[in-house]
């Protein structure tokens, strides 16, 4: 599993840029000899209705790539900020199961082998992609329209399941997708993992369907749904005819060497000859100096209004973008094709099953760039919390990430800081999770001519495990009469807060402190919950708030909830008991029988519980303080973004 960027690309040409986005990672996937089984997005846009043609050219690429080919898109996410607004964020992910004996890698081994490049034909599309994804944008970037890819997910439905019969045989040693910088970077890197490797390639010899192209063009065309294919020497018929089996081209373009350089002809004309290594490791290091920017403003809470009406509140915070319903968006996506999936978007994280077992896989992408933007660093480590408790929240067992690093112009000392405490939050919070990151991307210069530049954005892919799935847990409520409890404990977290955002208009103060220890012990606590049976349902608390994560348990469920008033103790504020943001929380429900269980758990691990209501009826109400019926907050909440 894999998440990359194709940022600029969606920025000039949406429906185009997204789409051949998401045709990429899934090449990164089929190349591991691996069947893609989901596909995930994470988006950043400009304020609505500003940003229209982006959402709109986004939302039908990703949905018009993945609904063809036959890959369930089931989770992501979706936020608006100012920041975004010339430079709109779109990160893929995708998902894919192989048997570990089957497992391809992309190493140019064995001397004479051959170099097939497979798929489609080779056309001018995409040339200098890659030396445009590191620019920034400016007035004259809409001019650069022919370094936006085109896709066919038609064919590259055939070419995954040509490279799918591929792993029935032992003719391929190795397989690597066409990306950025087309055969130059696939070749160089398939050689540049075997010491001692080169290749020699004949221009030539690739299909083309575009007359007059140089071999300039043809080395560095990124047109898609192509895959370099090594292959022993003599067998190359084999592979051949696997991909006429699927009406797809294939043709021998050179073969492995072993001096270590990569000879690119034309016919029997030499056109390059430089050494691999040049190519993978010999780009000179750039040692920057980061340099803090000045501190975001602070919060004095104490300043802020006292909260008067929280239903009033409750209901224009669901209707705000960030956090209203994204069914208007992935119902555009196809997420049943393939049978597999067994919770669809909507709630905290998707799950599919394994088919012929009983495992489960949940997937999430999360990252709350607000909170990067107050502090890179603790913006970062709640990021993989967030995405660790929404694993969780299904009964999973949270098991690797993948990140895409999303930044402005690092050349600028301030942005290069934020990139540095970026990844060190991110490298502090998986080992105290006891996460590996495993893969990801970086995508840089996500700013406009030097002056809109976005929030740094980590967006964390994550994916867990249940043992069987019929244990999964949903977010919604499931049955009238449950306990309705509060895992976790609740602190004055306004600071960067969709509640201060929205109802004072100020993006400001430190993100909520983030113990990743009694982080680990909730998360612990809810699985053991999870495996014993003694939960309906699980949702974890993050923007918005505790109300926010209870009116959409009450929405998802189609139940409302009676909850005694709620008066805090000082020094907790009745606006941070509602909708404060604090992390290592979440809101379970559970029949009365399993509260003692639940207790006792809780005692074990050190987590404090608390009851909240009782499930039932056709509204939320805090006795005393608001009554909402569920009509009514459903009508705010799926409004927004249509």
């Amino acid at each position: 599993f894999k998440i990359e960027s194709h940022n600029h690309p969606s920025a000039i040409d949406p429906y185009q840029g997204a789409a051949t986005g998401v045709g990429g990672i899934i090449r990164d996937v089929i190349a591991m000899g691996a069947r893609p089984i989901a596909l995930l997005d994470s988006l950043r846009f400009g304020p609505l209705p500003g940003s229209s043609r982006h959402v709109e050219g986004v939302v039908a690429g990703i949905g018009g790539y993945g609904n063809c080919i036959g890959i369930p898109t089931v989770g992501g996410e979706v936020y608006f900020d100012e920041c975004y607004t010339n430079n709109p964020l779109v990160n893929a992910m995708c998902v894919g199961l192989v048997r570990i004996d089957r497992l391809m890698r992309a190493r140019a081994e064995g001397t004479g082998n051959s170099l097939m490049l497979v798929g489609a034909d080779t056309g001018r599309d995409g040339i200098h992609g890659a030396s445009f994804a590191s620019l920034e944008l400016d007035e004259s970037s809409s001019e650069r329209r022919p370094a936006v890819q085109v896709g066919n997910p038609f064919l590259e439905k055939c070419l995954l399941e040509a490279c799918m019969d591929l792993a029935l045989t032992d003719a391929v040693v190795a397989i690597q997708d066409l990306g950025a910088a087309g055969l130059t970077s696939s070749v160089a890197e398939c050689a540049g993992r075997v010491p001692g490797a080169g290749a020699r390639i004949d221009v030539s010899r690739v299909p083309r369907r575009e007359r007059g192209m140089s071999a300039y063009d043809v080395m560095l065309s990124e047109s898609q749904e192509r895959m370099l294919v090594v292959v022993e020497r003599g067998r190359e018929a084999e592979v051949e005819a696997i991909f006429e089996a699927w009406d797809l081209t294939s043709a021998v373009i050179g073969h492995v060497t072993d001096d270590g350089l990569m000879t690119v002809v034309d016919g029997t004309h030499e056109v390059a000859r430089l050494p691999v290594g040049l190519l993978t490791d010999g780009a000179p290091v750039r040692r920057l100096v980061g340099v803090a920017p000045e501190q975001p403003p602070g919060l004095n809470i104490d300043a802020l209004q006292p909260l008067v009406d929280p239903g009033a509140t409750l209901l224009r915070l669901l209707a705000s973008p960030n956090l209203s319903s994204r069914r208007g968006i992935f119902r555009r996506y196809d997420q049943m094709v393939g049978a597999a999936t067994v919770i669809a978007p909507g709630g905290d994280a998707a799950m599919l099953r394994v088919k012929g077992t009983r495992l489960g896989l949940a997937v999430t992408t999360d990252c709350n760039s607000r909170y990067c933007h107050l502090d890179p660093h603790l913006g970062a480590q709640l990021a993989v919390a967030e995405a660790a408790r929404n694993i969780v929240a299904t009964g999973a067992q949270p098991l690797a990430v993948t990140d895409c690093l999303n930044f402005a112009n690092p050349d600028r000392p301030e942005v290069y800081w934020e990139m540095e405490e970026t990844v060190a939050g991110l490298a502090h919070a998986c080992r105290a999770l006891d996460l590996p990151i495993v893969s990801g991307n970086v995508s840089l210069y996500n700013d406009s001519s030097g002056e809109s530049a976005i929030y740094p954005t980590p967006v964390v892919g994550m994916i867990g495990l249940i043992d069987d799935y019929s244990k999964r847990l949903g977010a919604g409520l499931r049955a009238e009469g449950d306990f309705v409890m509060l895992i976790g404990s609740s602190h004055n977290d306004l600071g960067g807060s969709e509640y201060v955002t929205v109802e004072h208009g100020v993006v400001a103060g430190r993100p909520p402190a983030l113990d990743l220890a009694r982080e680990r012990a909730v998360d612990r606590l809810v699985l053991a919950a999870a495996e014993n049976g003694f939960l309906h349902s699980a949702h974890d608390c993050a923007e918005g708030g505790m109300l926010i994560a209870l009116a959409e348990c009450c929405l998802l469920g189609g139940i409302g909830v009676r909850c005694p008033a709620i008066r805090p103790e000082a020094p907790l504020r009745v606006d941070a008991a509602f909708f404060g943001e604090s992390p290592s929380r979440f809101i379970v429900s559970l029949p009365s029988r399993a509260m003692p269980a639940l207790q006792s758990l809780a005692r074990r691990h050190h987590v404090e519980i608390s009851l909240l209501g009782l499930a039932g009826g056709d509204s939320l109400e805090f006795e005393g303080q608001f009554r909402l019926p569920l009509d009514d907050m459903r009508q705010a909440w799926e409004g927004a973004v249509t």
